[in-house]
This record gives C-alpha cells, sequence and structure tokens, in this order.
C-alpha cells in the first residue's frame, strides 16, 4: 500500500468578496508558520499580524492550526489557541485581520499535487 502525504494549502482571500489573491502549498513540512517575520513560511505585511503569528503543525489526526501571536487568531469570530483542521478552514489573523482559507489534499506519495487536486475534484463530483 503507498503512504499518503498530506498537501496544504494556504490562500489569502480578498477582504470584500473572499477570493483568493495569493496562496502558498507545502507538501512535505511538518509545520507551517505564518507571520510579519521574513522568517516565516507565510509572510503577511499587515500591522494587526504578529512577527509569529500562528502555526500550523502536523500530528498523526492531521492539521492543527495554533495560535502563538498575541492579537490571536479567530475562527468564526471566536479567538482560539488550537484547533484541528479541516479542508476549506477559513481562519482570521488578529479581530481585523486578513482571512486565510486553508485546504488539506491527501495525496499518495510520488503522486504530483496537480493529480491529487484532479483526484479531489473527481471524489467532490460524486
Amino acid at each position: 500500500m503507498s503512504a499518503l502525504n498530506n498537501v496544504i494549502t494556504l490562500s489569502l482571500l480578498h477582504p470584500v468578496d473572499k477570493t483568493p489573491v495569493q496562496s502558498w502549498s507545502f507538501e512535505e513540512e511538518p509545520v507551517v508558520r505564518i507571520g510579519r517575520s521574513v522568517s516565516n513560511d507565510v509572510v503577511l505585511y499587515s500591522a494587526v499580524v504578529s512577527r509569529h503569528h500562528a502555526e500550523l503543525r502536523q500530528g498523526e489526526d492531521g492539521w492543527e492550526i495554533h495560535n502563538i501571536g498575541t492579537n490571536g487568531t479567530y475562527l468564526a469570530g471566536q479567538r482560539i489557541e488550537h484547533r484541528p483542521v479541516h479542508d476549506g478552514l477559513v481562519i482570521r489573523l488578529a479581530r481585523s485581520g486578513p482571512n486565510i482559507q486553508i485546504n488539506v489534499i491527501t495525496q499518495t506519495k510520488g503522486m504530483s499535487s496537480i493529480h491529487a487536486l484532479i483526484a479531489k475534484q473527481q471524489q467532490t463530483a460524486k
């Protein structure tokens, strides 16, 4: 049986129409760091985003989002410290900060990201 790998994609959403304006994809990283500092994997230049704001950590049960910034990470208007991530989850960095949509695609090791995306779309269409 082939090993499975989770590809995680983060999309910065437009503040008005909520469409993606920038995206980042990660295939092998066990931790993805988000913040204002250039040392992060996802760098967002916003005054309300902390230098080290949030981390996505891949564990045995899947991905989790962890708040590590002072201005908070919000899910549906509620401040969170950590939560499991499911495909399509939208978080807000700080009370008035940017929205990030998180997509998780499970793929077989060695499968290209585009093939994993096509497989996901085919599953959704059924």
